[in-house]
């Protein structure tokens, strides 16, 4: 008989047990916890493995603990409790400490969120340094490789060991110049107008966040950018068009004439993204927090 190899039962591996056993439902605790179901099942597949247990058996339209999983329900939250006591009594002082970060993230929530945060905390005292990196569609080795420590972008990258929490949510806008031309007040002429479009090194688009449309029937872009910041010089005097979310008015193309999408879309929601590993970092969690009550401000 194998024995369990109790090093694979990490912090987070023993939060999504406690979460679905407290949810009965993989997705309902990938909603709680802010991660991907794909990212909890994966989770619940290695406790199966290590444990050599079934744990939650399908019951119509939930899941049903097994006599191990409840038994296990009392010592997890205790070992839990003993984790958590390591971390949150840690001493911190952002006022006494040097703290620098690496971030990945695009135009808009770059310029909407870190300048101002920037001018707050050092005014407070706080010595922050940030550097940044173009997120593009990100990818999870951003983090797991350490070469950024958190992420802000509308399409979070998945992962049992990346974490996710929705800090904005915005409708898509058509940006235009209203001294050369209407908005589109169709679908089909919304295709058949020429776009500006920015387009990432890996070679992926933004217009992947233009969700429950035929994005086929779209005509190709007539130009295309690698930064958000390019698009006004583009459309400004000319009869292109851009579609980016309300935010943008605020930010990379304040100069633009804007009018909602002649269709119905998706809103597009930011995320802030990290690896598990920074989630009890006093440090990373002061910033963490200091970017949502920023971003609480910036709802539309």
């Amino acid at each position: 008989m194998n024995k369990t190899d109790f090093t694979e039962l990490d912090g987070k591996v023993l939060r999504v047990f406690l979460t679905i056993l407290e949810e009965s439902s993989v997705s309902k605790a990938a909603d709680r916890l802010g991660v991907t179901q794909s990212a909890i099942s994966h989770t619940l597949s290695k406790l199966r493995s290590v444990l050599g247990d079934p744990l939650f058996v399908r019951s119509g339209q939930g899941l049903t603990p097994t006599e191990r999983a409840l038994s296990l329900k009392d010592p997890v939250q205790h070992v839990l409790d003993g984790m958590r006591a390591l971390t949150e009594d840690r001493p911190f002082d952002p006022l006494s400490e040097d703290m620098t970060f690496q971030i990945a993230t695009n135009d808009m929530p770059r310029e909407l969120i870190f300048p101002k945060l920037l001018r707050t905390v050092r005014a407070e005292g706080a010595r922050l340094s940030l550097g940044f990196i173009p997120s593009g569609v990100p990818d999870s080795d951003l983090l797991r490789s350490d070469r950024c420590q958190l992420m802000l972008t509308p399409l979070p990258p998945d992962g049992p060991d990346i974490i996710q929490k929705r800090i904005l949510s915005s409708p898509l806008m058509i940006y235009f110049d209203s001294a050369r031309r209407y908005p589109p007040d169709s679908w089909q002429t919304y295709c058949e107008t020429e776009h500006v479009e920015v387009r990432f090194t890996d070679g992926r688009s933004s217009r992947a966040v233009l969700r429950g449309v035929d994005q086929s029937q779209i005509r190709p872009p007539t130009v295309t950018l690698p930064h958000f910041n390019a698009i006004t010089s583009f459309v400004k005097g000319s009869d292109l068009i851009s579609t980016d979310t309300a935010l943008m008015k605020h930010g990379p193309l304040a100069s633009l004439d804007c009018a909602p999408l002649p269709f119905e879309c998706e809103p597009v929601s930011i995320y802030m993204v990290w690896h598990q590993r920074s989630s009890n970092d006093p440090a990373h969690r002061w910033l963490r927090e200091r970017i949502e009550r920023i971003a609480g401000t910036l709802q539309v």
